[in-house]
This record gives C-alpha cells, structure tokens and sequence, in this order.
C-alpha cells in the first residue's frame, strides 16, 4: 500500500498519462472551463508521441514516427497549427524497393502511380484505380463512427432502440453490394483480397505495405483485410483520405502543440508524477495517489493508460466486478513490433532508387518482399521466436526536416515486425543487440551503404515498450486491432462507451474506441462524454 503523505488542491479532472489522447482529453475539458490536472510518469509529455535525442544534437520520433489519422476535428477545434503543428505529405507514401532493384511508389498523384504499376502489369494499373476508388467509398461509410461513442446495444427502451436507428441510418445509402464487400473486408483475409484482385506479385506487396502495421496475425489471416480500410479514415489539416505526414519537429510536435493547447485552456500539466492507484470509495472515484504518497482528489479520474494497466493495475480489485476484471484480463496484447533508430553519417542509398529524386522523396522504403515473406515472419513470431527475416518499415526523417541532425549526420527511425514480446527460452534483455544486428543486416541487403555509416543506433524491444513506454506486453494499439477488439467490443463487450464500473473512471486511451494510432479520437470522445455525463446529471462527482 501507498502510504498517504500529502493532500494537493483537488481538480475537477485528473487525466493519467499525458500521451497524445490524455493531452487531447485535457484540452477538450479545460475549454469547457473544468480544473484539469495531467499526470505524466515519464520526464517528459508525449507518451508515445514524442521527439527525443539518441545522439548530441540528433533528434528521431523514437515509438510513433509518421502522421496518418490525426483528426481534422482535434487539429481544426484546438488549433494546433496556432501551437506549431506543421505536417508535410509523405510523398511517395509508400516505397517498396525489391531484391532485382526495381522500386516501386505509391504518389499521391494516382495517375503516376498508376504508370508505375503500368510497367509491372497493365491490367492491375487499371484494376487498382477501381479498387482504391472502392475502398475509399466504403472507408467513408466507417469515418462517422470514428467520433463517437459506438452504440450500446445493451440498452434497452427508447435509448437503446435511438442507438439502433442512429446506427443504421449511417448506412441508409449503402448499397447490397457494398454490404457484401465491407462484410469481405472486416472478416477476410488481406492475401485472399489481394490474390483476387492483383496478378503481380509486387503491386500486393505494396498494398501489403500498408495494411498490417502493429497488427497480430500475418496477411492470410482472417480480418487482416481490415487494415486496407482503417488506413483510408481521413487525417491532417485538410481531411485527406489515407494522408501520411512527416512531421516536422519528430512526432513529438504534435504532443508539444496538444500541450500548448491544453496549457492555454488552463489545464495543469505534471511530469515525473507516476499514479500509483485510483482512489475508489464506496464505488466512485475520489482522486488518484502517486507513488510518492500524494493525493489528489478529485470527482473524475480519465485514465490514457491502456485498459489492463489501468484496471488491474490501478484499481484495487474489490472495487471492480470479477467479470469485468476477466474481461479485461482476456484482451488480446502481446506487442508484436519493435523500434530501432540510427544517425547515419550519409543517408541510406537504396537499391533501385532514382538519383534524379529530390531528398523528400527518398524519405521512406519498406522492407518487406513479399505476402509469403510476411506470413512465414509471424510464423515464426508467433512461437515466441525472433524472425530470421523481418519487416522493417524505414523512414529518414531528416531528408524532410533539416531541424533534426546537424550536416552530415542523418536520422533513420525503423519500425520491425513481427517479433514477439514473450520469447521461447531467452529474454529481451539478451536478445536486444542482436535485434539490431538483424534489422541492419536487413537493410544492408536493399541499402549497402548503411552498416558502414552507422553513428548510433537505438535498439527498442516489446518489453522496453513496455518498461519505459508503459504499454502492457509491448502493444502499440492498447490491444490487438481485431474485429472482436473493435467498435462495441473495444475495450471490452458492455464498456465501449469510455466509462466503466467505477462513477467517475473514463478511460481515453487508445484501448478505447476506436483504437490505436496517432488519432486524438479516443481522447477527444472521451472528454464529450464525461461532459455529457456531467450535463446529464449521470455524474455528480464533479468538484466547483
């Protein structure tokens, strides 16, 4: 037990975590004039979010390292631009370079890419052209979900049979065929979807490129084709569909204009404050205690954290339903990424790679050949043991922002997958340089250049996501990104609607609908909702 040393003025919301979803929640409830404190465990503000240095005067995103989903919504409301927040297109979005020294782009401008399909295969040049049209129209159909809280079709009366209506006029003008399709979709497999629709071996690969990230479960797996939607939602200033931005700054700009934000709403922002527990009394929240014996009351705790650390590891047990802690202990984590960063004295010359490109161009190139190459990776993830091949999704951010290393040094941020966060008979501890020798000799194949350039390297295993990231068993998304993971189901059946068992306990992290990512969404529907619980009168803990 933590002894209780000190009581600190009380606020009318704590947020635990000052992630990019905590510091969401903050800015949203100090606009709407609530007393909010957040509080970080790390030095630092960002969660995962973050910009940190990993050699003198060389800066890299560390975990999180492109802007997709961020919302229009949170950018546009708490105006982040005012606060900094700068997103430049990726540019190609995608890159994959192949062992023959073909490369092959995904442009924005889809009439290029188009023509570099042409050169593979003709007919998939066209046939893509009608498959992303199709995928961007049912993606549209999910986009309103994204947010709000999903239905609760455990409610019964005029309520529970509101949400049912609201639910299906959303999909009042959908088609019997694009039922049929969006069913495909959430519950096939993304190598069934690709083998149906492409002859090249290349063009799935590059499909497959973006579709599988942070996920459990390679491409034959049933749901997977889910991924081909999820990164079609809309993101950045302008609402683009499947929008990729650099940041510039590292990733830890947006957490440091969410910041901004948040300060200039108000909102009290505390490092170095780990929670130790929720104080929970007669089955509402009263506050939160740090490990140093502080208390904190207040009437509304929102906890960034994921569902199982918040849950059962900040809540005493007795003040939480045994099914419900069951259920929470039932959600699907093990991590199966990695991280690892390097400064380069010379920036990666990549197989393939036109020399005419300009440098913004040549940012990013993933490593991943083939379905076949992916699949027999997790294969081999999911007996606890490291891939002799892995898929390592590379970005050299400083081809696009001069402000992150000096002259002549570069900065390359590596996401690896798959790799298990339980390995068979060793540790991650033991296992972390050779990690990073794999992830080098990898890139060495597509990049030569790279082994000899090395200045340092930064190696990011599942368990130190977890020890110095605070993501249980090293997930990313909070839980696995899966149809039963999802919607309704997220984080567990009955408790999709960010409250839980406890009056006053919210959780606003990305193990909330409608999931991982750099969103904001979590965050921001979890700060309506606390405050339409309050107008409401369902929560009366509020302090003035």
């Amino acid at each position: 037990m933590v002894a209780i040393r000190t009581k600190r003025s009380s606020s009318d919301a704590v947020i635990i975590g000052g992630g990019h979803n905590g510091l969401t929640a903050a800015a949203y409830l100090a606009r709407a004039g609530w007393r909010v404190t957040v509080l970080e465990r790390r030095e630092i503000l960002g969660g995962c979010c973050v910009t940190e240095e990993i050699a003198p005067g060389c800066r890299a995103s560390t975990t999180s390292y492109i802007a997709s989903m961020l919302r229009p919504e949170v950018i546009r409301e708490l105006g982040l631009a005012g606060h900094g927040l700068r997103m430049v297109p990726c540019d190609p979005a995608l890159l994959v370079p192949f062992s023959d020294g073909t490369v092959l782009p995904w442009w924005a401008d889809r009439t290029r890419t188009e023509s570099e399909m042409g050169a593979l295969s003709p007919r998939d040049a066209k046939r893509f052209a009608r498959v992303d049209d199709e995928l961007k129209r049912l993606a549209r159909y999910l986009e309103p979900f994204f947010m709000v809280p999903p239905p609760d079709f455990s409610r019964g009366g005029l309520r529970g049979a509101a949400d049912r209506v609201k639910l299906g006029a959303r999909f009042r003008k959908i088609t019997d065929a694009e039922v049929a399709r969006l069913v495909e979709l959430l519950t096939g497999s993304l190598g069934d979807f690709l083998n149906r629709n492409f002859e090249s071996e290349k063009i799935r690969t590059l499909m497959l490129a973006n579709s599988l990230y942070g996920k459990h479960g390679g491409p034959w797996q049933p749901g997977t084709a889910l991924g081909l939607l999820f990164h079609l939602l809309s993101g950045g200033h302008e609402q683009v569909q499947g929008f990729y931005g650099h940041v510039i700054g590292g990733m830890g700009a947006i957490t440091q204009a969410l910041a901004a934000a948040a300060r200039a709403a108000g909102a009290e922002l505390r490092t170095a404050s780990p929670v130790a527990r929720v104080d929970v009394r007669d089955g509402k929240t009263r506050g939160v205690i740090l490990e140093d014996g502080t208390e904190i009351p207040a009437g509304v705790v929102l906890s960034s954290a994921d569902p199982r650390r918040t849950f059962l590891g900040l809540v005493e047990p007795r003040e939480l339903p045994d099914e419900f802690r069951r259920a929470v202990g039932g959600i699907k984590m093990n991590g199966p990424c990695a991280k690892v960063n390097f400064v380069l004295a010379e920036e990666p010359r990549v197989n393939g790679m036109p020399a005419g490109w300009p440098a913004s161009q040549r940012a990013l190139f993933t490593l991943v050949p083939s379905l076949e190459f992916a699949e027999r990776s997790y294969d081999a993830a999911k007996w606890g043991q490291i891939p002799d091949n892995l898929w390592v999704d590379c970005v050299v951010a400083s081809n696009v922002d001069s402000t992150l290393a000096p002259a002549g040094r570069h900065v390359m941020t590596c996401f690896v997958q798959y790799v298990p966060y339980h390995l068979k008979d060793t540790t991650w501890d033991a296992e972390r340089e050779r990690l990073g020798d794999a992830v080098v000799q990898h890139i060495a194949n597509y990049a030569p250049n790279v082994p000899g350039s090395i200045v340092a390297r930064q190696v990011i295993t599942p368990l130190d996501l977890e020890r110095t990231y605070g993501l249980t068993e090293g997930n990313i998304f909070h839980g696995d990104i899966s149809l039963d993971q999802l919607f309704f189901m997220r984080p567990v059946p009955g408790w999709s609607q960010y409250r839980s068992p406890v009056e006053g306990l919210y959780l606003c992290g990305a193990g909330a609908h409608p999931g991982g990512g750099v969103t904001g969404a979590p965050g921001r529907n979890a700060a309506h909702q606390v405050l339409g619980d309050y107008r409401s009168g369902k929560l009366q803990g509020r302090r003035s």
